[in-house]
């Protein structure tokens, strides 16, 4: 998959913006504020239909402009693709790949794969299990469309369960027949789902230690293992048991605080150093080291599961880095042959010198 032609129209600083692009290195050189990375994010929006930093999408239209789009021209193996995200202010996102409209978001997901390296991406290892459930649940959305289906209609149940909790409290009420209601589709959507991260997990363990074996020289281990209610006594012939049996363990204590306390919506991935959290005794590079690590892993998984290239996105990331860890990703980014790149940066030089190490066609762009 590469992304041959980008148009921005009002998208964030940008009031319009063309490119062409390599099919193998992009770089966007510029000071800071110049908007490098809304660039990053409008491909970003192109993968999965919405911003890697967070912002809903009407937020996402320039100060003063009534709508965005953001358009470009994708080439497949053997035919080309249009697709244009258009977001008014008072209306409804719209995607549409040659002028046709996607029923539903999740049928784009998965279309044009990307993962992208980021300075925020140590928020992966400092926030809460939210932000690594969201991870997790982005990578494998990338790879299976159903899985997607599955955890928004588990979402949506989860959410009416604890509508129904808080109504019973409010309204002084108790009827466990109708809570019960919810428990069918729970049990059904978030089986599905944990065997699904289980799984994806056991595969980007290893990729992830291999890639930081690599980056770091092997000094230490590294391992992302997978944390779930569901894990403790879970039955290999009836997954959907356990999760029967935390729904009606805990009924009482759900009715007390008003919502679903165990569940896959409270899953978590541990990243650990020598079977300690890496956050609790990881220096900054060997963070640094992990997390790309974590990101190329799930390059190459996603690659090998969906058999399309994702593009790269490397957002400022040589400021972050000192010069042997950028040589060693620039050393494995052409080593595993990760196809089409984008690179922002503030210095033109360094980002020349980097690409020249690449040996690959590239473009620089001034912003």
């Amino acid at each position: 998959m590469i992304i041959k032609k980008l148009s921005l129209y009002n998208f964030k600083n940008h009031s319009e913006k063309k490119f062409e692009f390599s099919p193998q290195i992009n770089c966007f050189v510029g000071n800071n504020g110049a908007g490098k990375t809304n660039i990053l994010d409008a491909l970003h929006y192109l993968s999965v239909g919405k911003s890697f930093l967070g912002n809903t999408d009407v937020h996402n239209i320039r100060t003063g402009e009534d709508f965005f789009t953001v358009d470009a021209e994708i080439q497949n193996e053997d035919s080309e693709d249009i697709i244009r995200i258009s977001q008014p202010k008072e209306a409804k996102k719209i995607i549409k790949k040659n002028d046709k409209s996607y029923d539903r978001m999740a049928d784009h997901i998965g279309y044009l794969p990307s993962v992208m390296i980021s300075p925020y991406d140590s928020n992966l290892i400092s926030d809460s299990g939210e932000s690594r459930r969201k991870f997790l649940d982005s990578m494998i959305s990338q790879t299976d469309s159903e899985y997607l289906f599955n955890l928004i209609q588990y979402q949506k149940t989860v959410q009416q369960r604890n509508a129904l909790l808080k109504y019973f409290i409010k309204n002084r009420l108790w009827d466990k027949d109708s809570l019960e209601i919810y428990d069918d589709p729970i049990i059904r959507f978030g089986t599905r789902i944990f065997l699904k991260r289980r799984e994806f997990v056991e595969k980007l363990n290893p990729i992830v230690q291999s890639f930081y074996h690599i980056i770091s020289g092997g000094r230490e281990k590294v391992s992302v293992l997978y944390e779930s209610h569901l894990l403790e006594g879970f039955d290999a012939e009836r997954p959907e048991k356990k999760f029967s049996e935390l729904l009606q363990e805990n009924i009482e204590k759900d009715r007390l605080l008003t919502y679903t306390s165990k569940g896959i919506h409270k899953d978590d991935l541990l990243f650990e150093m020598d079977s300690v959290l890496i956050k609790k005794i990881g220096s900054q590079g060997q963070q640094k080291s992990f997390l790309i690590s974590l990101k190329l892993a799930q390059m190459s998984l996603i690659r090998d599961l969906t058999h399309k290239t994702p593009i790269l996105l490397l957002d400022d990331i040589f400021d972050k880095l000192d010069d042997d860890r950028v040589s060693q990703l620039i050393e494995l980014v052409n080593r595993e042959n990760f196809g089409q790149i984008f690179i922002t940066d503030t210095h033109r030089e360094r980002t020349e010198n980097v690409v020249k190490k690449i040996n690959e066609e590239s473009i620089i762009f001034d912003i």
